[in-house]
């Protein structure tokens, strides 16, 4: 009876114990994601045009370069250059659900395109190495106001392989198209847009 006792005792010690902590969980897939994409800041990638729309023949004959130039920990900006042409920012940021991305289009001086802030967040959680980003509300409109209503069904994706490969892609109904930028070989950094 006493060995009952002690251990009855010994047990209900045990269950007043504090719990072991739970594992930590594993970062989020958007969470990953830009952690990945910070990794390269303050590097450029040359890039090359992988589709073949006829749309494209004049950006897949230009040089392309890719610069991870501005990171904070919430948002991180990518200049997009085509040959001598430096109007194209991708801009990503971290949301409270996920990430969302824009296109920041500037003229030489600076001051902001018509076609400009489009994008959208990121559909579910998408994955450690790709994020896909619907036309959001804003886009639509955008798009409904300057006549190019088909593009209000665009989905922009982004994709990062770590030290192989960042590819940047549009796709909507009877459109596709697919940069993709080498990560293995860094190129010389571009100077800033307009002096900025």
């Amino acid at each position: 009876m006493k060995h009952l006792v002690l251990a009855l005792a010994a047990l209900a010690l045990a269950s007043c114990a504090t719990p072991p902590a739970p594992p930590q969980a594993e970062a989020s897939a958007p969470t990953t994601f830009f952690a990945q994409l910070s990794l390269l800041c303050g590097q450029s990638f040359r890039g090359r045009v992988v589709t073949h729309d006829a749309a494209d023949a004049g950006i897949a004959s230009e040089h392309l370069v890719m610069h991870v130039r501005e990171c904070s920990a919430t948002e991180i900006r990518v200049p997009f250059h085509v040959g001598e042409n430096r109007s194209r920012t991708w801009v990503i940021t971290r949301t409270g659900s996920g990430l969302r991305l824009k296109h920041d289009h500037r003229h030489e001086d600076g001051s902001e395109d018509t076609l400009t802030q489009y994008g959208g967040d990121s559909a579910g959680a998408g994955t450690q190495t790709r994020q896909d980003f619907p036309a959001d509300a804003f886009s639509q409109r955008l798009f409904h106001a300057n006549n190019i209503p088909a593009s209000a069904e665009n989905v922009w994706s982004v994709e990062i392989q770590p030290g192989h490969l960042f590819a940047y892609q549009l796709e909507r109904p009877s459109r596709y198209f697919r940069v993709e930028f080498d990560l293995s070989a860094p190129v010389e950094t571009p100077p800033p847009p307009w002096g900025s």
